[in-house]
Parts: C-alpha cells; structure tokens; sequence
C-alpha cells in the first residue's frame, strides 16, 4: 500500500539530516524531524510511558510544532488506559483522534473466531490484532510523510537493532524513533521530571501496556514486553504494526 509520494531518494536526504538525533535532547530530536520530513507528521500514541513523554515534548518544548497526535483505539484498552487519555487531553489542551476498527471486520471477526478466539492460536491473534490495530494504522497514516513511534531498542530482543529513522516501505514513509537510544531509567526520569501524567498500571508491575485482555504484569527479571501475548512462545512477539521487510536506508544508534 503506497501511503506517500515520497521517493527513495528524498528520504535519503530527510534520514541523513536526522543524523543530528544522536545525543540531542528529545525536545530538539522532534522539532529536526519535522524540520527534515516534508509533509504531514503522526506520532502515533498508545499512552505508554514512552508515548507520554514524546507527547509531553511535543504540546509543550515548541508550541505549534506540526506533528499529529492520533491513537488506535481498539476497543480492549484497559479502563486506565482511558482514563489516561482523557486526563492527558485535559492536561495539554488538545484533543488526540483515535482510529478505530472498521465495524463490519469487527463483526466478522467475531463471528469466525468469537470474542476471545485470539486466545486459540497465533493466526487469530494475529487476525484480531490485524483487525483492530494494523487497518486503522493504514488509514491513520493514509497520506502521511513521516511516522513517529515510541520504539526503544532496549524494549525487548525483537526491537534491539531499532534505528532512530529507517524508511518504512510497508507504509512509504520514514519512520522515526525519536527514544531509541534512551533506556527505562531515562524515560521514568523524565516522566518524573516533568510530572507527566502516566498509566497507573505501570506502578502494579506493567511497564508495556497494550489491550487488557492481551497484557500482563511482568514477573521479576522478565523483559519489559513479557506481558504481551504471553501464552505465545514467539520470542519475537509483536501486533504487527512494526513488522515488515528491513528498512532500507536506516539511520542507525551507532555509526
């Protein structure tokens, strides 16, 4: 699917700019992407701890940077996570957009595999997950130049090779990681710093939050990402919004 008229040579030219992320703090690493990135801009939020900060720096480091804010909702968040989106609507004085699933799929989803059939086995996960966050995905980025995430490499295994900016070409478009680099110590630093509000689940031992009936505390010495999916025995365990062939060109953690 072809979301963008960027071409390959032009994105080589945005990535290469961006080469100015390493060791900027996170305020300056947004406003270079826009700076570099023509057109439109969505940072895709999923109210994780990750997600608050670069929402916090985009509302408040430069006041009318041109970066969207828009959230997938699936319709399985966990109540908090609700209530976190309204409290940080409240806090920056902006509305965030969701994308929902496309009623018919929903309903024909649930008619083939019933409402928990994703517990069944990793092809109906994977089908609810394709349903309820991969096709909104697709139209929340319909048109966009760039799309910025909160990856970290450090998130799990499967993230670990996690560049600041690759060219995504499931989407056509650049693709930002603007935390890459930055560590869980990092992130709760700044979060407390800046007294950005957050998911009370983080405190009860969930430092990745995605649909209730989907996620779990992580037990002592587990990665950050055990929680998801964990009846699955796929280390490299994602949704699907993040995968696809290696991007090419990518700008790397380190040279």
């Amino acid at each position: 699917m072809q979301t963008t008229g960027t071409n390959y040579g032009l994105d080589e030219l945005a990535i290469e700019g961006l080469a100015a992320l390493r060791g900027a703090p996170l305020p300056v690493r947004l406003r270079l992407t826009r700076d570099r990135i023509p057109g439109r801009v969505v940072f895709t939020t999923s109210f994780g701890l990750e997600d608050q900060a670069i929402t916090h720096a985009i509302c408040t480091a430069y006041p009318g940077l041109d970066i969207e804010i828009v959230t997938l909702d699936t319709g399985r968040l966990f109540p908090e996570t609700y209530d976190l989106w309204a409290e940080t609507e409240e806090r920056y004085g902006r509305r965030i957009p969701a994308y929902a699933p496309e009623t018919r799929a929903l309903q024909d989803l649930i008619a083939d595999q019933g409402i928990n059939g994703f517990l069944r086995s990793i092809e109906n996960r994977q089908a609810c997950c394709g349903v309820r966050k991969v096709a909104p995905l697709r139209r929340a980025l319909a048109g966009a130049s760039g799309w910025m995430t909160g990856l970290r490499a450090e998130q799990s295994q499967g993230r670990a090779a996690t560049p600041f900016a690759a060219f995504d070409p499931g989407y056509g478009l650049i693709k930002v990681n603007p935390l890459a680099d930055w560590n869980r110590q990092d992130l709760a630093q700044y979060v407390a710093d800046n007294a950005i509000p957050y998911n009370p689940l983080h405190d009860r031992g969930f430092p990745s939050i995605g649909c209730a009936p989907c996620t779990r505390a992580v037990r002592v010495g587990e990665p950050e990402r055990a929680g998801r999916w964990w009846w699955e025995n796929d280390a490299k365990k994602e949704c699907g919004l993040h995968l696809g062939p290696k991007p090419a060109p990518a700008l790397a953690l380190q040279d």
